[in-house]
C-alpha cells in the first residue's frame, strides 16, 4: 500500500521514488549550507523520472516544504520588509503569468534570466544597503511571472536578496521566505488550473520530511562556515547556474 502510494499509484518504480525522496534530504542539506542551487539541481533529478505535466508542478510543492521549514528554521533572521514588497509584486506575477509568458519563447526567456542573474551578481551595486521598495517589488513581479514555466528560479530570486548585502543568515532565511511564497503562489495557480496533486501527496510529504531533515543538518554546518566563503561560494554557484541556464539556451536553439 505504502509503495503504491509513494510510486503516484506506478507512476514511478519505487527505485526511483527512493532516489527522488534523498534527494530531497541532500539538495535541501546544499541549499541550507550554500544558500542557493539545491531546488535547480532537484528539478534535474525529477526531470529524468516524472511525467512532464507533473514536473513543474511536484516540485514547486516540494521546494514549497523544504523553503518552508527553512523559514521556519531561520525565521529571526527574515527581512520582512524585503517580503513585504516581494510579496506585493509576486501577487501580480501570478496573476499574469498564464497571459503573458506563455506567449514567449522558451528560449528567450532563458537568455534574458540568465543575463539578468549574472547582472545582479556581478554589476555594480548600489550605495544604499537595501533595495529600494519599487525594486523589492519588481523582484517578486519578475520572478514569480518566469517561474510558472521556468521551474526553478531560485538563482534569480538569489541574485536579488544578493543585491541587499545581507549577512549570510539573513540570506538564507530572507531568500528562503520569498521563495516560499512565491512556490505557495505556483502550487495555487496549478491547482487553479486543474493539476491534482492527490497522486502524488504521499512522495510530496516524503520528499518534504526528508528535505526537512536535509535542511536541518545543512543549517547546522552554515553556522561553522565563515561568512566571506559563504557569500563566494553563493556567488560561484548562482553564476554557474546562470551559464547553465545559458547552455539550455543555446542546446534548444
Amino acid at each position: 500500500m505504502l509503495e503504491t502510494l509513494l510510486t503516484a499509484n506506478g507512476a514511478l518504480t519505487p527505485a526511483l521514488a527512493m532516489v527522488l525522496i534523498v534527494a530531497s534530504f541532500f539538495t535541501s542539506l546544499m541549499t541550507a549550507t550554500i544558500g542557493i542551487g539545491g531546488g535547480v539541481l532537484l528539478l534535474a533529478v525529477m526531470a529524468g523520472g516524472l511525467p512532464v505535466a507533473a514536473l513543474i508542478p511536484v516540485h514547486g510543492l516540494v521546494q514549497l516544504g523544504s523553503n518552508g521549514n527553512r523559514a521556519l528554521m531561520t525565521l529571526k533572521y527574515i527581512d520582512w520588509g524585503m517580503l513585504k514588497f516581494f510579496a506585493l509584486g509576486a501577487l501580480v506575477g501570478a496573476f499574469l503569468a498564464s497571459f503573458v509568458v506563455v506567449q514567449l519563447p522558451l528560449v528567450l526567456i532563458q537568455f534574458s534570466v540568465a543575463a539578468f542573474i549574472l547582472f545582479l551578481v556581478w554589476g555594480s551595486k548600489p550605495k544604499a544597503q537595501e533595495m529600494r521598495p519599487t525594486g523589492r517589488v519588481m523582484a517578486g513581479f519578475v520572478t514569480t511571472l518566469v517561474s510558472m514555466f521556468v521551474g526553478a528560479t531560485g538563482p534569480l530570486v538569489a541574485a536579488f536578496v544578493h543585491r541587499n548585502n545581507y549577512s549570510k543568515m539573513q540570506v538564507t532565511g530572507t531568500f528562503a521566505s520569498c521563495m516560499t511564497l512565491q512556490h505557495g503562489l505556483k502550487a495555487f495557480v496549478f491547482t487553479f488550473v486543474g493539476f491534482s496533486f492527490v497522486q502524488w501527496a504521499a512522495l510530496i510529504v516524503a520528499m518534504i520530511i526528508s528535505g526537512a531533515l536535509g535542511t536541518y543538518v545543512g543549517l547546522k554546518v552554515l553556522k561553522r562556515v565563515p561568512t566571506q566563503k559563504f557569500m563566494l561560494a553563493f556567488k560561484l554557484v548562482v553564476t554557474l547556474l546562470a551559464f547553465r541556464l545559458l547552455w539550455q539556451a543555446f542546446q534548444s536553439m
